[in-house]
């Protein structure tokens, strides 16, 4: 889901929900790759039970990755999506569930946006193609240099999309990826694969979702499973949240912003395409043997842990003195529902809230009142209170007219601070206006020159005068030559400085900005909002309760997708503009219940939904005609431009698309007569899929799965849920199975087949409920709630003289801290000393040669130049020891046994001498212990150390 800034303002406000991951890297052993061993404990301290891969946030990295060359085939596509899984998999290293979820076809809500990006991509990629050759054609035209252009055909990424072969070869090779997996991996031996492609309908979270809440509906789940989610989109915390189990992490891509991207056109870092030269890249190696190598950092992953995020809203929702019990639960629902308000992919945000202008806290803030005023909550699994939300939007609407105007304040200070800062900048990179000569020439310091000698003092101040002058003259004729050239007018209507010379645009003071109709900050906002967006009239009241209508429905049935699931398939807003906050009046009655008994669109019928025409390469021939024909009843779904409003916006990303809205039943009409022009394969990639779920032949379930291929049952059957972890479900049997024994060809060139496979596929149905059913927003019965991270409020006075707080690093809360004593301190001051010239922060070095001079003499001291090195076995322990982890059994739960990290005896304090191993010699001679350090003050203090006699660095003469 889209919600742009939400993350990094969450993380920067609760901090401590973001732990960076251990990733256990594999070695090289005469030239033999050695993989990491995952069935080993997590380095990270924590053992997963369920990992769950939303697929597409993996699929569109690999297949056109921003911050390096892009795969050349499609099947080095493949291989990247494999490597990327193994490393979630190498960091997680799930126990029991390893669930790929692909994007499927989605809700008719959520296509909408489907179709604005893809619209959106292929125009951006058009213009980009336009942008390269105009650029190419001026660079070569000053003489510039561009490598030659390569000719190969553009990778549309308008393929991820269910339905296309693409989605189909994917399928294909991820089961190949998972038997391969299952028969040679140890970590993988005893999990259970579910794989749900694009066949399947649903996006790839929310088919995880609802196998979450069908699983805890079952009476055999494990309240305490440790789930895992991937992804990078904003909406995998609510919906993690929302799933009110305990034990839920979510892993990402740790963002790094102005990450440095090859130019489009020459290929070198640095610079963009617009600012690309044409100057020849620099020589990488002595011989440009490195010219073919792109260095790009790995990218990192992140942990979010969504039981601290949970401590840090407990503490922030509580609220006292309520009218009735404070349920902690409830509170996070309405949390989740809030968040809504500020963006999401199925309806466009309120107009008066920005999450970068606090607008969640003052969310928060209006809640605690409502709650207070109604009497009860605003949610009740997924299902809301709508009484309660037009008591928010009243509160929000009474400050609107005061968030539009402090918002255009501050975009007038940012923008003015911007200015000034590339006023700074420039005048920094320009230097003065002139420079001057003689004994007041500037030197370069450390310079050997010296200024020449002043022959005429008066003389040489008359120069500097004369020079100053005869420059201000040269401006002020510039710029009367460019009034002139005006018409007379001071100021340049063309973008020309004083000095006559027209100015680049990035070198103007004033960006461009564009042009903002409605302005928001000025009374009579209301009146030009509507009808700038919606071309009526404000005083349209039957038009508004029409928008303000749908924006309701919209509300209940997003955190109906969000806590029940998809409560109807066709059902969107039909708007792409949002009302405003004090719109909502008389909401109450607005709205009652969905259309039950929807269904999805198919694969291809969505295509034709979310597809421009120029990607109508990946449908079949005569379907595409339909977008392409003038005659076609449903060409003007396909335009070949569009408008972008920025919508007070800066760059067109942020903009609104305005492109048509699609007409289910004129789609389907005109689909209804080229339905029959399909071909088998095609029919195939167009009918909906089933999940499938793998297991190894190692796997308690293994046998029973044998067992339905053998007996050829046709019907669908229950697991057991007692051999799969508690798993239930209902299996059916494939048509083209994977089996024990039999060989899995690939479909990979450059990947070898599977000659001795050892896993078992089989279809599989999740548990199924009625269409009324109301899965419980509840922590279940048994679940045990992770140890508080978070410092207790009351800690100052309730633990005084017991030690200072001691934050959990990490998973383990029992994670023994590693620290140096004093003498560790100064054995590692003696050791740096040895080893550096000029020593660290420790050193004692006497000043450098060049400082000699005059009438001293250097110290000697009484060994005679150099000590040699510390001669103790504790060196090792300090500067080179591995951090052991000591288990108790293989797979522990939340306990860790002692022994982490360091040796214990570099844990003491060190007053115990200690002469084993890890020990520190303390009766050396004083010479000794002393080394080249002088009498410190507090160097003997509490310590029976005798006294160093005085030493004295310098014999000054």
């Amino acid at each position: 889901m889209g919600v742009p800034a939400f993350f990094r303002w969450l993380s920067r406000k609760y901090s401590t929900i973001v732990v960076h991951c251990t990733e256990e890297r594999s070695k090289e052993c005469n030239g033999v790759r050695i993989p990491v061993d995952t069935s080993k404990p997590n380095p990270n301290e924590v053992e997963f039970d369920n990992l769950y891969l939303d697929m597409n946030g993996i699929i569109h990295p690999c297949t056109h990755p921003e911050d390096k060359a892009a795969p050349k085939n499609e099947d080095e596509m493949m291989v990247a999506i494999f490597e990327y899984m193994d490393r979630l998999f190498n960091i997680v290293r799930p126990r029991r569930v390893l669930y790929m979820a692909i994007d499927g076809v989605a809700p008719r809500a959520k296509m909408n946006q489907q179709r604005s990006r893809r619209f959106r991509a292929s125009k951006e990629g058009v213009e980009l193609v336009e942008e390269k050759s105009r650029i190419r054609e001026e660079i070569l035209g000053r003489g510039g240099y561009l490598p030659p252009v390569e000719i190969k055909e553009r990778f549309d990424s308008n393929c991820i999309t269910p339905g296309t072969e693409f989605m189909d070869n994917l399928a294909k090779c991820l089961r190949y990826y998972v038997a391969e997996r299952l028969s040679n991996d140890p970590g993988w031996r005893n999990i259970t694969v579910i794989l749900s492609d694009a066949s399947v309908p649903g996006e790839g979270e929310h088919k995880i979702m609802d196998y979450i809440r069908r699983q805890r509906a079952q009476p055999h789940h494990d309240p305490n499973t440790h789930h895992c989610l991937c992804g990078a989109d904003a909406d995998l915390i609510m919906l993690g949240l929302a799933t009110h189990e305990p034990n839920f992490t979510i892993i990402r891509e740790e963002f790094k912003p102005n990450q440095p991207r090859p130019c489009a056109m020459c290929g070198q870092k640095g610079h963009e395409i617009k600012d690309c030269q044409g100057v020849a890249r620099e020589k990488q190696g002595e011989h440009d043997e490195f010219a073919d190598t792109m260095p790009a950092s790995e990218q990192e992953f992140i942990f979010i842990r969504l039981c601290v995020l949970r401590e840090y809203l407990e503490r922030e929702l509580t609220m006292a003195s309520l009218p009735f019990p404070f349920d902690f639960e409830r509170t996070v629902d309405d949390w989740v529902f809030m968040c809504f308000f500020v963006g999401n992919d199925f309806l466009p945000h309120l107009p008066s809230l920005e999450i970068r202008e606090g607008a969640i806290d003052r969310l928060v803030g209006i809640y605690k009142d409502v709650v207070h005023k109604t009497g009860g909550y605003i949610t009740e699994n997924g299902f809301v209170n709508l009484e309660s939300v037009e008591l928010i939007m009243q509160a929000i609407g009474v400050a609107e007219d005061n968030i539009f105007k402090k918002r255009k304040e501050d975009d007038e200070g940012f923008k003015r601070r911007n200015k000034e800062k590339k006023k700074r900048m420039k005048a920094q990179q320009q230097g003065p206006a002139y420079m001057t000569g003689g004994q007041f020439a500037p030197q370069a310091l450390g310079g050997r020159g010296r200024p020449g000698v002043v022959q005429n003092a008066r003389h040489q101040a008359f120069d500097m005068r004369m020079q100053g002058r005869d420059q201000h003259n040269k401006d002020a004729a510039q710029s009367l030559k460019a009034m002139m050239k005006n018409g007379g007018q001071a100021g340049s209507s063309d973008g020309q400085d004083g000095r006559g010379m027209k100015r680049k645009a990035e070198d103007s003071d004033s960006e461009p900005e564009p042009e903002d109709n409605v302005r928001l900050w000025e009374d009579g906002w209301k009146q030009r909002y509507y009808k700038t967006k919606f071309d009526v009239d404000a005083t349209d009241d039957d038009f508004r309760k029409k928008v303000v209508k749908s924006y309701v429905e919209g509300l209940c049935w997003v955190l109906r997708y969000y806590y029940q699931g998809c409560a109807s398939w066709k059902w969107y807003f039909p708007f792409h503009y949002a009302p405003f906050a004090s719109d909502f009046k008389d909401i109450k009655g607005m709205f009652t219940d969905f259309e039950l008994g929807t269904k999805p669109f198919k694969p291809l019928e969505q295509l034709m939904g979310v597809f421009p025409a120029a990607s109508g390469n990946f449908l079949p021939e005569t379907w595409r005609s339909l977008m392409s024909n003038p005659e076609s009843s449903i060409i003007d779904f396909y335009p070949d431009d569009f408008a972008i409003d920025l919508n007070g916006k800066k760059y067109a990303w942020q903009g609104v698309a305005l492109l048509p809205f699609v007409d289910e039943r004129r789609l389907r009409a005109a689909l209804a007569e080229v339905y029959p022009n399909l071909s088998p394969e095609e029919n195939k990639r167009n009918s909906l899929g089933s999940d499938m779920l793998f297991v190894g032949i190692s796997h308690p379930i293994c046998d029973f799965i044998q067992e339905l291929y053998r007996g050829e049952s046709h019907e669908g059957t229950e697991m057991p849920a007692e051999l799969c972890h508690g798993i239930q479900g209902t299996l059916n049997l494939d048509e083209d199975p994977i089996l024990p024994d039999k060989p899995v060809e690939s479909p990979i060139p450059m990947l070898r087949d599977i000659a001795q496979n050892s896993a078992i596929g089989v279809k599989y149905k999740d548990p199924q409920f009625g269409e009324t059913f109301v899965f419980k927003a509840v922590i279940l019965p048994g679940a045990k709630m992770p140890a508080k991270v978070l410092k207790p409020g009351d800690w100052e006075r309730g633990n005084r003289g017991r030690g200072n707080w001691r934050p959990q690093l990490g998973f383990n809360s029992n994670r023994q801290q590693v620290h140096l004593d004093q003498s560790s301190f100064r054995a590692l001051g003696h050791s740096m000393n040895r080893q550096q010239q000029g020593g660290g922060q420790y050193s004692n070095a006497p000043p450098p040669g060049n400082y000699h001079q005059g009438n001293y003499s250097r110290p000697h001291s009484g060994g005679g130049g150099h000590l040699p090195p510390f001669p103790h076995s504790r060196q090792q322990g300090l500067l080179g020891a591995s951090t052991p982890y000591n288990y108790q059994q293989q797979y522990p739960r939340q306990q860790y046994g002692g022994g982490h990290g360091w040796d214990r005896s570099t844990q003491r304090g060190g007053h115990g001498g200690g002469q084993g191993q890890g020990g520190y010699h303390q009766q050396r001679g004083q010479d000794d212990r002393r080394g080249d350090r002088g009498g410190q003050p507090g160097y003997n203090s509490g310590r029976n150390y005798h006294l160093p006699p005085p030493e004295r660095k310098y014999n000054w003469s």
